[in-house]
């Protein structure tokens, strides 16, 4: 099945490891999009337009211009493309930078083909609606809908953002697995949020 949502759209990827670069656009061209791949952001920069779409697959850390670098100089040349960043299990600290910045996603190496798929076809829906998403999070604002949250929704919440697993929150806050999903359940729907990506733009936004 083509997840595509326009014709035009394309998944650019951006990551110094050619076989990464080759597995990840052998895996998303099986999945029926079309792909560009690229071995620096300087030559990603030297393609790239603000009139293209679709959505950019980026390594966090490379030599040279680093992934971080590259958002930012997307900003300033006014390429709005949904980013999803590729991060290894120490890179908390510029995935919150990354999700200030507006980053669509971030996904932990090793990566996962069908979470990645996954996230890829979330960016492309996000970048084809682009110009009539600004307001869709609702009327109230990200402090209200924080404060609307339970304390035991807010523990929860604390130990998501964390990376941990339900399982994982369940043990620690001594409760069943299932309530834990009740309460991620509500969380997603009082804060607005689809993703993680989504939880991490609208908490860390308050800092």
């Amino acid at each position: 099945m083509n997840a595509l949502s326009v014709p035009s759209q394309i998944v650019y990827i951006v990551d110094d490891d050619a076989a990464v670069r080759d597995a990840l656009a052998l895996l998303l061209r099986s999945a029926g999009l079309s792909v560009a791949t690229f071995p620096s952001a300087r030559d990603f920069l030297a393609r790239v337009t603000p009139r293209d779409s679709g959505c950019l697959l980026l390594d966090i850390r490379m030599p040279g211009m680093s992934g971080i670098d590259l958002q930012v100089e997307m900003h300033k040349r006014h390429i709005e493309l949904p980013v999803i960043f590729l991060t290894g299990l120490g890179d908390v600290p510029l995935v919150v930078k990354a999700m200030k910045a507006g980053a669509a996603d971030f996904i932990q190496k090793p990566l996962e083909g069908h979470r990645l798929v996954a996230a890829v076809t979330q960016a492309l829906q996000e970048d084809a609606r682009r110009p009539r998403a600004e307001g869709q999070a609702g009327d109230h604002s990200p402090d209200d809908r924080l404060a609307s949250l339970s304390r035991r929704e807010q523990q929860v919440l604390q130990e998501m953002l964390r990376g941990r697993q339900s399982r994982e929150i369940a043990e620690t806050l001594c409760i069943s697995i299932k309530t834990i999903e009740f309460h991620r359940a509500n969380i997603r729907e009082k804060l607005g949020a689809t993703n993680m990506a989504d939880l991490f733009r609208l908490v860390f936004k308050q800092e």
